[in-house]
């Protein structure tokens, strides 16, 4: 039409119809132009809509954009259009309503763009076969239990960045040094070989304070050192300096969403059964990159001998209690173990006992649900029989509920106590954890106690599990003569015969 400009996506549907060998009436009548118009435009001489110089209406924000608002954006480039209407809104009620608000968040958009501060700028990068492998820490999305309990816990991955190998490790705890060391070394010695350079955040979290952080450095410099690796970190708060393993984290993360789908369950029966599951998912990823893989395993260092150092090394002092107190967390430990000085291998996962220089005990590690609680692992067993020769001593102790090991026995000794006077109810309950750990029948016995009502005399228990000593049978002693025994004095050894009868 006459007197109408033709419109930029108009140009582009002309022209495309052209090159796809339309004729000018025909590619015309698709972008609704002239033939004039379409001629025009393939000569490029189409007229150009005049740029507009002045305001079709009154600039609402006319009386504060240059005096207030600007001024505001300078000082602080990332307020938004919604926290300066409400800046506007408390110092001139009224005047700027909030149909307003749409207007201003364009204003500021198009300000950001023509005057606002330069932006960061990220480089993507070519990294050679061999060069890079990266470390991180990362929760999964969903929320995973074993045996019905919630298992809080991180995933340690480590990835190639040439063929985007990665392997996953589950780490019990936070960020630490034992948890990196740990995943690292399993990660390398499963790849076969090691790359030049391993980069990894600054993994603040693992740092209490400003000692611990230069001990876990210097740890962690050491491991890069054992295994011939450059130690690289990314700058504190910048993520995408870690991309190669912040976008593997994604893609892990949907990909145990969906497998979790299509197994009906999040709940799994050990910790064991939830690792071979990760396996599967991560082996099936691997597959994607096997090329890649074996590219860059021929530019991979060899691995060393063995291993290096993957826990912290501390000494502690068994109580009279028969306890250890270790990072926020009491253990319960052998009694014959009490008054020695014990060095404890602190892995992310458990605690590995010595004496000297011999493994005693091996204990699992509890962490405390709040960074200010603690935590209890106590074990029945490392202190049944003290137990049951002061049975009263468990009424009022502080460990009295960690001593019990299962729920069952939770409601044991609380059916125990309406039954029985208190000191019965001690003895009794001692003496059924006595049976259950030298007859290794915890589960079951408990579920036949609870079955029965009343609850069974500790008479009729002890008939049926302390075993009576056998008769022994009588075997008559020879009494020897006195010539014997000065033979025996005098060195003159002779040979008695045994009679046998």
């Amino acid at each position: 039409m006459p007197g109408k400009y033709i419109t930029q996506q108009q140009e582009s549907i002309y022209m495309k119809n052209r090159q796809r060998g339309f004729s000018q009436e025909t590619s015309s009548a698709k972008a609704g132009i002239s033939i004039r118009s379409g001629r025009r435009i393939e000569k490029n001489q189409r007229g150009r809509k005049k740029q507009r110089h002045w305001r079709t209406r009154q600039d609402p924000f006319g009386a504060v954009w240059e005096t207030e608002i600007i001024p505001l954006l300078a000082r602080e480039p990332e307020l938004t259009g919604t926290t300066l209407w409400e800046y506007l809104d408390d110092h001139y009620p009224g005047q700027y309503s909030e149909k307003l608000l749409r207007t201003l968040q364009r204003r500021v958009k198009h300000w950001r763009a023509v005057k606002g501060p330069e932006k960061a700028v990220i480089f993507c990068q070519s990294v050679p076969a061999g060069q890079q492998g990266l470390s991180d820490f990362t929760r999964p999305r969903t929320t995973i239990t074993i045996a019905g309990k919630p298992f809080d816990h991180l995933l340690y991955q480590f990835r190639l960045a040439y063929s985007h190998w990665r392997d996953v490790h589950v780490i019990q705890g936070g960020e630490s040094y034992s948890a990196l060391a740990d995943g690292l070394q399993n990660a390398l010695h499963k790849l076969g070989g090691v790359p030049a350079e391993h980069r990894t955040d600054s993994l603040s979290a693992a740092y209490i304070n400003t000692t611990q952080k230069r001990e876990l450095t210097q740890a962690y410099e050491a491991l890069c050192q054992h295994y011939d690796m450059k130690p690289t970190v990314n700058n504190l708060g910048v993520s995408h300096e870690n991309g190669a393993i912040e976008n593997a984290h994604g893609s892990l993360k949907h990909r145990i969403e969906q497998a979790i789908k299509v197994r009906g369950s999040a709940d799994f029966q050990n910790l064991e059964v939830y690792r071979r599951f990760l396996d599967q998912i991560v082996d099936k990823l691997n597959k994607r990159c096997q090329g890649r893989l074996a590219e860059e395993q021929l530019h991979l260092k060899p691995l060393p001998h063995y291993r290096f150092m993957d826990f912290s090394e501390l000494t502690v002092k068994v109580t009279t209690s028969s306890t250890i107190s270790v990072k926020r967390g009491l253990y319960s430990v052998p009694s014959r173990l009490i008054g020695e000085n014990i060095r404890v291998h602190l892995y992310h996962d458990r605690l590995e006992c010595f004496v000297s220089q011999t493994p005693v005990i091996t204990l699992s590690r509890v962490y405390p649900k709040t960074p200010e609680g603690r935590a209890r692992r106590i074990d029945y067993r490392h202190v049944i029989h003290a137990l049951a020769a002061k049975p009263q001593a468990f009424r009022f102790s502080q460990l009295r509920d960690d001593l019990l090991p299962t729920p069952q026995y939770h409601q044991l000794w609380q059916r125990a106590e309406q039954q029985f006077d208190p000191q019965q109810a001690c003895k009794w309950m001692v003496s059924v954890l006595r049976f259950a750990y030298d007859h290794d029948c915890e589960s079951p016995l408990a579920a036949e106690l609870l079955q029965q009502n009343p609850l069974p005399e500790l008479k009729a228990l002890q008939k049926r599990f302390i075993r009576r000593h056998a008769t022994q049978p009588d075997i008559p002693a020879k009494q020897h003569t006195i010539d014997a025994y000065d033979q025996l004095l005098s060195g003159s050894w002779i040979t008695q015969e045994m009679a046998y009868v």
